[in-house]
């Protein structure tokens, strides 16, 4: 019979009955009912004690061990069981836990419990919130910059970042007129980031550090640091003219060349030879040179005439030639002098594309006054009177039929004029032209515009459905919302 209340039990060695040993002892003494747990709104991150944020889905096991953490002095006095999560309303700012616990009690006896725990869910903003809030807390700062009116480098730059993701730590992008400026809360995640800009462009870059404040009694210094990246100023579709020195360790290319694109090195080909280069950063500082025209001084012709070329013979110590371009000769006509008969001779190595009658885009060097040091020292017999950029296409068309769009970086802009426009029309197009450049950049099929068939009408380049990615759009039911079931 039980000691206190009569009622026969099984034997035990407290001698009473299960009711009247819970009432008698009470194994969850001082272990917390009620707790609270800190949660940032912003980033969706809780608080583990005594300043880490970790990221935590609802009835996780992260969020359940970070809980048990808060009760874990009191719960060393007894046997920690079972834990589990109760439901709660996803909105009700409460976390309820399902605990068993066993302590031995009278005389050997082990008594088994279950009690509930409920947590409030605080709001608190962490630091690396606050900081992107004050959008002035910043501890290092990137500021990329290219001495060039176009802006094309910039915008292959800004989708290499969408891409990889190097966007994330930013505090603040801020734009201005010869580049970007990165604000970071580390001086690690600068870093990072001139490590990926020296990876992907030609650049250069020069650090230094500014003592906001120090404490003499703990050694402890407070720098703001500035990361200097200098790209180098050179863009698609620029004539240069190379040093004789450089143009001969390139195996005897010619001096006046054109840009075919810039990656992590710029690509150079002679439009008289086929002949290509690659320049990286180094080789660049070392021997720089300038664009000889502005791209605003890009001129209209007319193909009058086209003979392709197929065999050329290969110079002494010349390089590699490309296989994607075919040398031509052409006479062409500019089409603000179609009521002369005045033509220009030319090669180019737009010989795969161009056809008698084709519209095409370059510079006039034979009516220019070039301001160069290495072309004035040039034999005139050497420059050629045109160099042709590429072919030209209905733009406005292009623009109507174009069904696919990239995604852009949030960023502090400048008033934006009609020639940043007009430039970054000139980047899509670019992107559509050049197969290798769209490697590496992700482009979003833009779903307002109907599918049409691949090729255009005037056989201008067009991008495949097969490159383009579905853009995702999630929509309020899928992340929990209003009378949305909840997600297991």
């Amino acid at each position: 019979l039980c000691c206190q209340c009569g009622v026969p039990i099984p034997p035990n060695a407290a001698n009473m009955c299960v009711g009247c040993l819970r009432a008698q002892v009470d194994i969850t003494e001082g272990i917390p009912k009620q707790g609270t747990v800190h949660f940032c709104k912003q980033c969706e991150r809780y608080l583990q004690p005594p300043g880490t944020w970790i990221q935590c889905a609802l009835e996780s096991r992260e969020l359940l061990a970070l809980c048990l953490k808060k009760i874990k002095a009191s719960l060393s006095k007894v046997r920690l069981i079972d834990a589990g999560f109760i439901w709660t309303e996803p909105h009700s700012k409460r976390l309820k836990l399902k605990l068993t616990v066993q302590k031995e009690v009278i005389n050997g006896a082990v008594l088994q419990q279950v009690f509930v725990v409920e947590y409030v869910v605080q709001s608190q903003m962490c630091e690396d919130c606050h900081r992107i809030e004050a959008k002035d807390f910043w501890k290092a700062v990137v500021q990329v910059r290219q001495k060039t009116v176009h802006k094309k480098t910039f915008f292959y730059l800004e989708q290499l970042i969408l891409k990889h993701r190097l966007h994330q730590n930013t505090l603040r992008i801020k734009e201005i007129h010869d580049g970007l400026d990165f604000y970071y809360s580390s001086k690690q995640h600068a870093q990072k980031m001139v490590d990926f800009l020296q990876c992907t462009v030609p650049s250069r870059s020069k650090s230094s550090q500014r003592l906001i404040s120090h404490d003499i009694h703990s050694n402890v210094y407070n720098y703001k640091s500035t990361f200097s990246v200098e790209i180098v100023p050179i863009c698609k579709d620029n004539v240069v003219c190379l040093s004789p020195k450089l143009a001969q360790s390139l195996g005897n290319i010619s001096q006046i060349c054109v840009c075919i694109r810039v990656t992590s090195t710029i690509h150079l080909i002679d439009p008289r030879t086929l002949q290509i280069a690659e320049i990286d950063g180094n080789t660049y500082w070392r021997h720089p040179f300038n664009s000889l025209f502005h791209p605003k001084q890009l001129e209209e012709f007319i193909i009058m005439d086209i003979n392709r070329v197929h065999e050329k013979k290969k110079g002494a110590g010349a390089g590699a030639r490309s296989n994607k371009h075919t040398l031509a000769e052409a006479w062409v006509r500019k089409t603000s002098e179609l009521d002369t008969d005045h033509q220009y001779f030319c090669c180019t190595h737009l010989g795969h594309i161009l056809n008698p009658g084709d519209l095409v885009l370059g510079f006039d060097l034979a009516n220019c006054n070039l301001n160069d040091e290495f072309a004035n020292k040039m034999n005139p017999q050497h420059i050629p009177d045109v160099v042709l950029i590429k072919k030209s296409y209905d733009r406005s068309k292009r623009q109507r039929r174009r069904n696919w769009k990239l995604k852009e970086l949030e960023r502090d802009r400048e008033a934006t004029d009609t020639d940043d426009e007009r430039q970054y029309q000139d980047f899509l197009e670019d992107l559509e032209e050049d197969e290798t450049i769209r490697k590496n950049v992700n482009i979003y099929r833009n779903a307002d515009i109907p599918v049409e068939s691949d090729t255009d009408d005037d056989g201008a380049p067009r991008i495949s459905l097969a490159e383009m990615l579905e853009d995702l759009h999630i929509s309020q039911d899928a992340t929990g919302g209003e009378g949305a079931e909840m997600l297991t």
